[in-house]
């Protein structure tokens, strides 16, 4: 029973591990899914660009998590803009 085991664990230990792509340069992902095999392709600049490469696939339009841009503040003169409107 320990060798059925331990053989086990060294086939599971065995397979490679795939990594998540999310590529920081682009705001959207398509989130593909193929039989088993999910991937993202983070390579469109919009929502609806990346809506008309999903048409007709098993595929979903994401907002990249890791989008570069995204973590920006917003500039003080936008703050402002907003605070005059009190």
């Amino acid at each position: 029973m320990r060798v059925l085991s331990l053989a086990i664990l060294a086939v599971g230990a065995a397979a490679p591990a795939q990594a998540q792509t999310y590529d920081p340069r682009y705001p959207v992902c398509l989130h593909v899914y193929n039989r088993g095999i999910n991937y993202y392709e983070c390579a469109y600049t919009s929502l609806p660009q990346c809506n008309m490469s999903a048409s007709g696939r098993p595929a979903q339009c994401e907002i990249n998590p890791y989008f570069a841009h995204a973590s920006q503040e917003p500039s003080a003169r936008r703050d402002k803009r907003y605070r005059n409107g009190y």
